[in-house]
């Protein structure tokens, strides 16, 4: 019987191949959507799920409650220790620290280096409890003793290759900031691709102390450093939660205690939460997205199956007639949804291998030190093999099962008569409400497409309050200080080369932690807070910024003493004229400085936030940049001859360079992906819409050839005659706009709520989306309508 059944599902695939294979594209379209969508998710779901203990191990986090509570992922840096000694129910506790614009070179043992290279997110000082308490593959060395002693370190793999050309690195020494030797006493395998722990570097965290002033391990105030705690058996995490509660009470003076908050996460949300690139509910809509996308692809195939059925009829009527029930006739056509459904799943599958290299690369540029490597093998894993086969068995299910109840329950006698109808046939309604569905579908990804397309050139052409064009920022990795004047005068010097200053950061930067500060006479800190910048007495011509009261910095003065603040703080100081605040006294980072000017407003970050109070303090020791202005025509040689000087002055440290319009345009990441994201998505919707298009004008051609063939006898236009596909189709369209235009509304207008510096929206976003979902539907059934309009009416009438 099943071969029976198999030989008439070929048979009948084969004579509407051309309806099939538009079937099958459909779904394989709307599957391989949704299987990219579903390896991602699934990816950034398994971030560091492989350590052990996850159900006991926590990480702590700190957030500082002032003029608003601001989140970080860090803890003291005596935090660790000090739960590992007083508190018994812990069973490790671990900090580590970051490395960011580190120099790590490989001596050659006559006071120089073979190699140098600048490091940064992958390389971090850690503790030897690290190895207990994650999941870490060794090749060489004991992970009890490895980072036990100050000056040591332990490598990966992938870096004794970049270090020492994959020979032995035991034993080998490493210098960091040509400060320190480090001994590598330990190499690991490398960091796998699903986990936020990627250190291909861990320095032993005795080295620290040698490497800062007297006590720094033993600040309660600065967060600094990551810290995870690993509970015993039996322990319950309330315990900690009133541990950490009070520490902060005995550790901090009470009004510093007062703005910190303790929290513990688990480390599964490691990924998830703070610094985590996967906040869960981007997840779960990007989850939700692909559903809605395989979902499209199964109404498609509904609607061209049912645009078929009166084709099928007299089939249907014969083998009614011969003695097939309604079961075997639905098992006969769910037979061949099955196999179009396996012949979609095989195409979509390598539809998405073929996409994974660019999904991996796109992951990679988002996320420093990221190796995605996914692909349609990962399906083979357990749970994404249960989804799998569960979205298998529900396509087959959605696409196939009504189709196959409406194509079996014709009547027979009407079938074989041919007396069937679309209004006998049944489900015209159905099939409106599914296109209004994927109408409203496509129309509401348009209108978030025309919103976050406008927004993003919105934010390109703000002015930013400076300028930034023609600037070269040059990095000065640690440890400072530099020879400043050497530098500037040896640059300046060089054709192309118009300016130079130091400073912490340009006047724009995603680096910008609020600082608390007192004015004036005020003995507590201001009620709200400032932004900070160092910089030299050259900063402010040369980012061009405009002073509004007061003076420059004097290169008189070499005690960091005084500062500029912006026309924001004074305002919200509550002075005027702004000229007023000249000369007063202000306390910040635990030091008494005078203000000497006012600066006028720039835009201190990105266009989330609108201008903050900025302070900037007259202060070389503390800038971490060099930013060169160039002329507007520099010789090639340039960059070039830029990079020779810093050879020269600086030979141990590694050149690093960028132009800041570059830097700038990095706070527009977000915005660029997810524009690209969703205009993807905007385009398969808008496919998968068409398709479903394609299925109700070939029923309704189907079902409405006779009335079409009587109009025409009776003299109807071909316009007049369109008219009648035009008229079905423009109510689907403005009924889909009435659902999708507010929900549309509603979506994109919280989503601006984030950006102080944002487009409004209007008409023009309605009639836009209007406009081109019009323009597409009649590109898209105006061939087939037009086909019917013009077919010789004998055709139809001729059995009349």
């Amino acid at each position: 019987m099943l071969a029976h059944y198999l030989t008439l599902s070929f048979r009948r695939m084969w004579r509407q191949r051309q309806v099939n294979m538009i079937r099958v594209s459909s779904l394989a379209l709307g599957l391989a959507s949704g299987l990219v969508i579903f390896l991602v998710v699934n990816y950034m779901f398994s971030f560091d799920r492989h350590h052990p203990n996850m159900g006991r191990s926590f990480w702590v986090v700190t957030d500082i409650k002032r003029e608003t509570t601001m989140q970080t992922d860090a803890a003291p840096r005596p935090l660790a220790e000090e739960l590992r000694r007083k508190y018994p129910f812990v069973k490790s506790a671990t900090r580590l620290e970051t490395v960011f614009g580190r120099t790590i070179s490989v001596p050659d043992g006559k006071k120089g280096w073979v190699k140098k290279f600048n490091e940064a997110r992958n390389v971090c000082f850690a503790e030897p409890q690290y190895f207990n308490h994650f999941l870490v593959e060794w090749i060489s060395g004991n992970p009890k003793t490895a980072l036990s002693e100050p000056n040591t370190i332990v490598i990966s793999e992938r870096y004794a290759r970049k270090y020492f050309d994959g020979a032995d690195p035991i034993g080998r020494t490493l210098r960091l900031d040509n400060r320190v030797d480090l001994t590598v006493t330990g190499m690991i395998k490398n960091p796998p691709a699903n986990t936020q722990l990627r250190f291909d570097a861990l320095i032993s965290y005795t080295t620290i102390p040698g490497m800062e002033q007297s006590g720094a391990t033993a600040d309660w105030e600065g967060l600094q450093t990551m810290c995870f705690v690993l509970l015993r058996d039996g322990a319950s995490p309330q315990q900690l939660h009133e541990a950490l509660d009070a520490i902060r009470k005995n550790s901090l003076p009470a009004e510093k205690a007062a703005q910190y908050d303790y929290h513990m996460l688990p480390l599964e949300d490691l990924n998830h939460e703070r610094s985590g690139m996967a906040p869960r509910p981007v997840l779960y809509a990007l989850t939700a997205i692909g559903l809605l996308l395989v979902l499209a692809a199964c109404i498609n195939y509904i609607n061209l199956a049912t645009a078929q059925a009166l084709q099928r009829a007299r089939e249907v009527g014969v083998r009614k007639a011969v003695g097939s029930n309604q079961f075997q006739l639905i098992r006969q056509f769910m037979l061949e949804t099955a196999i179009l459904t396996c012949i979609a799943i095989i195409i979509s599958l390598m539809l998405t291998q073929l996409a994974m290299p660019l999904v991996n690369r796109t992951l990679a540029t988002q996320v420093d030190m990221l190796h995605p490597a996914i692909s349609i093998l990962d399906l083979l894993q357990p749970k994404a093999l249960v989804w799998f086969l569960a979205l298998i068995a529900s396509v087959i299910i959605l696409a196939g099962l009504y189709p196959a109840w409406v194509l079996s329950g014709f009547n027979p006698t009407k079938a074989l008569t041919g007396q069937l109808t679309t209004k006998t046939v049944g489900g015209f309604t159905i099939r409106r409400t599914l296109i209004t569905a994927q109408f409203t579908l496509s129309q509401l990804f348009l209108i978030i497409v025309l919103v976050i397309t406008a927004q993003l050139r919105h934010m390109q052409k703000v002015d930013w309050g400076f300028r930034h064009d023609r600037m070269l920022t040059v990095w000065l990795s640690p440890p400072n200080p530099v020879p400043y004047d050497q530098l500037r005068q040896s640059w300046l010097q060089l054709p192309g080369v118009e300016n130079v200053t130091f400073g912490s950061d340009p006047p724009a930067s995603p680096y910008n932690r609020p600082t608390p500060f007192s004015y004036h006479i005020a003995s507590k800190p201001e009620p709200f807070e400032t932004r900070l910048r160092a910089a030299d007495e050259h900063y402010i011509p040369s980012f061009g910024l405009s002073l509004a009261a007061g003076r420059n910095f004097r290169s008189t003065d070499t005690t960091a003493q005084e500062v500029l603040v912006n026309e924001a703080l004074v305002r919200q100081l509550g002075v005027s004229p702004v000229s007023a605040v000249v000369g007063k006294r202000m306390r910040i980072k635990d030091a008494d400085r005078i203000i000497v000017g006012v600066v006028k407003d720039f835009r201190s970050g990105d266009l989330h936030q609108s201008i903050q109070p900025v302070t900037i303090v007259h202060d070389l020791g503390h800038t971490t940049m060099a930013v060169l202005t160039l002329s507007p025509t520099p010789p090639e040689t340039t960059l070039k001859a830029i990079e020779q000087v810093w050879d020269e002055v600086l030979p141990d440290r590694v050149y690093k360079a960028d132009h800041l319009d570059d830097l700038l345009g990095s706070f527009f990441d977000m915005e660029r992906l997810l524009a690209g994201f969703v205009q993807v998505f905007a385009c398969i919707a808008m496919a998968m819409s068409c398709i479903g298009l394609y299925g109700l004008v070939t029923f309704m051609a189907e079902g409405r050839a006779k009335e079409i063939g009587v109009r025409r006898v009776l003299g109807a236009r071909t316009q007049q005659l369109l008219w009648i596909f035009g008229r079905e189709f423009g109510r689907l369209i403005l009924i889909g706009s009435l659902i999708a235009a507010p929900l549309g509304w509603w979506l994109t207008g919280s989503w601006l709520q984030q950006y102080a510096h944002r487009i409004s929206t209007g008409v023009w976003l309605i009639a836009a989306t209007l406009g081109l979902t019009l323009l597409i539907t009649a590109l898209t059934v105006l061939g087939h309508a037009m086909k019917a309009a013009v077919a010789d009416p004998v055709k139809y009438l001729r059995a009349q």
